[in-house]
């Protein structure tokens, strides 16, 4: 049976339902899924380190899921948009990267995207040129050091989820007073999705991100 594969950082931060690496994600979904875990690919290295990233753990992953029968890839970082060709020339399946290629994706097309990603100063045009998406795209971050942040990054196995919901629908807000113009949410950080619902009710926009990216696709290759 086909699946989809899903590259993992080595993590150990809690992932609730909506989280890219909870499996009942997808189970809510009907996509079956199986996971690989890239060892020693740590999220600061990923994050804030990423420009001397090794990229050959991530193809080998890549390929051994393909090899297992993994009909379609994802990722979850969203900063590794900043390789999606190369991922993407490594495997012979479609492979999403990153939420970040909503950006280039038809159905946004006329859209004013902005992206809430975990850390704006880490987010450069690199990512976004990496996925085809235009370098002056409105990017805005959750507040430096905060809970959702910190937790994350730092890949503690503890977060308050109700704050690190908060702080997610802060940056959304503050990214909206800065670019009212925005039609459209994309949310970089694959473990952004459980907050979606509250993004979108807090600000009133559309919201998308790597899970609803990764359903759309699944459905048009099923």
């Amino acid at each position: 049976m086909s699946f989809l594969g899903i590259l993992m950082l080595d993590t150990r931060f809690p992932r609730p339902l909506g989280d890219i690496g909870n499996p009942a994600t997808f189970a809510g979904l009907q996509i079956p899924v199986r996971y690989q875990t890239v060892r020693g690919a740590s999220p600061e290295k990923v994050v804030r380190a990423n420009a001397s990233l090794a990229l050959q753990p991530f193809v080998a992953a890549a390929q051994e899921l393909v090899a297992q029968g993994a009909t379609m890839l994802s990722t979850s970082c969203g900063f590794l948009a900043r390789y999606q060709r190369e991922l993407q020339a490594a495997v012979p399946v479609p492979l999403i990267s990153s939420s970040l290629l909503w950006l280039s994706a038809p159905e946004l097309a006329g859209q004013r995207c902005g992206v809430l990603t975990i850390d704006a100063p880490a987010l450069d045009a690199s990512q976004l040129m990496g996925v085809g998406a235009d370098p002056a795209t409105p990017v805005g971050g959750v507040a430096a050091g905060c809970e959702f942040q910190r937790r994350l990054i730092g890949n503690q196995s503890f977060m308050d989820l109700r704050q690190a919901q908060q702080d997610v629908v802060d940056g959304a807000l503050a990214l909206l007073s800065d670019h009212p113009e925005i039609t459209t949410l994309v949310l970089e950080c694959t473990n952004m999705p459980p907050y979606a619902q509250a993004v979108g009710a807090a600000t009133g926009k559309r919201v998308e991100h790597i899970v609803s990216l990764l359903e759309q696709r699944w459905r048009s290759i099923a």
